[in-house]
């Protein structure tokens, strides 16, 4: 897994630090709570159609209360590694793009989640991506070419509409809903063909010529089932009922949060610092205890609370890690086995080691 897509500033960020998380355990209802956001995955090897999934650190963060009221909006890669807020009812989102009308190439990617904050306590909201708009791809045979030279294809829906040139190759992407398929030879529009398409559908027509039973105006059109692309090809982070089971299946920093008393599952974040103390924790070297390290969703973070806490139980898990003897660990993805605390040195933790694995 690379840094991408294993959850701003740049547009807008809308949000007034009330308190530090992690210093409350519950506490009146004025007190400030915390979201910690994360994607299911932090980073994919996967490839969809041949091309690389989106960073998600340009994935595009939206929090509202339930005014409708947005908390933050920004790009995720900038956004605050914990937003603190009132106690009450969040909707948190994230996309990957921008999309309000038919595009070439423009796959969007997104989640959204409904979560509710507690007086003092931190909330992981783990955003589970995939494909939210459809696509539509035409095969045109060389009869079609021929029976129509002057003719003109467009794609069009209730969002608008593209030209199909007879020698494109890109994907049309839609919203999810109708989309018809509209011939034009210079006397007249004839609609050849409408289908409704849900997100995540991918969709690909062959057209040719022809005279048969089959045929409408003379056009002859074949969906190619075999070729409409599957959700487990554009899925960013695809939960799992064997979370921590495994490598593939670790959890992140933000779903350790929410999944406090597994025992003996899979863990994966970046080690970005240590030292760690009831009240505070060094993100910079040297580093003077061999007993525990922290990691994170980004390995940037230099906020504790938005950190787990791992234990060093003596031993060669211990002697690997450590960054006193291994600074070059700081920054490094880590995914290790062990059984999640509720609290070590204050903030959710990691106990009894088994196994460890570097990304």
């Amino acid at each position: 897994m690379k840094s991408l897509y294993k959850i701003a500033i740049a547009l807008a960020a809308v949000f007034i630090p009330l308190n530090s998380c992690g210093l409350f355990d519950g506490g009146p209802s004025d007190t400030p709570g915390c979201l910690l956001i994360s994607f299911a995955s932090d980073g994919f090897d996967t490839k969809a159609g041949g091309k690389a999934l989106p960073d998600t650190n340009e994935f595009i963060l939206t929090v509202t209360d339930a005014s409708g009221r947005r908390i933050y909006e920004g790009k995720y890669g900038a956004a605050p590694q914990t937003i603190i807020t009132d106690p009450g009812s969040y909707t948190v989102s994230a996309v990957s793009r921008e999309f309000s009308e038919p595009l070439f190439d423009a796959p969007q990617y997104g989640d959204s989640k409904v979560v509710a904050v507690s007086a003092g306590k931190t909330v992981g909201v783990v955003l589970e991506c995939t494909q939210i708009n459809a696509g539509v791809r035409l095969d045109i045979n060389r009869d079609f070419l021929t029976s129509y030279p002057n003719g003109a294809l467009l794609l069009k829906s209730r969002d608008g509409s593209l030209m199909y040139g007879y020698s494109e190759k890109r994907t049309a992407y839609f919203k999810p809903g109708s989309v018809s398929l509209v011939l034009s030879d210079g006397a007249e529009d004839n609609t050849l063909f409408t289908r409704n398409l849900s997100a995540q559908q991918m969709l690909v027509v062959k057209l040719s010529a022809g005279v048969s039973d089959a045929t409408r105006g003379g056009v002859s059109i074949l969906v190619d089932t075999c070729r409409n692309w599957t959700s487990e090809n554009y899925v960013i982070g695809s939960g799992s009922s064997d979370g921590g089971s495994d490598v593939d299946n670790a959890f992140s920093v933000g779903q350790a949060c929410s999944n406090i008393g597994a025992d003996n599952v899979w863990v994966y974040g970046y080690i970005v610092g240590g030292d760690l103390s009831s009240s505070r924790c060094s993100f910079n070297p040297p580093f003077s205890s061999r007993t525990n390290i922290v990691l994170a969703t980004k390995s940037n973070c230099r906020d504790k609370q938005s950190c787990i806490s791992v234990q060093l139980s003596q031993g060669d898990i211990r002697n690997d890690l450590n960054l006193v003897d291994h600074p070059d660990n700081l920054g490094r993805q880590v995914f290790i086995k062990g059984d999640i605390v509720a609290s070590y040195y204050g903030i959710t933790g990691v106990q009894g080691l088994s196994e460890y694995r570097w990304k």
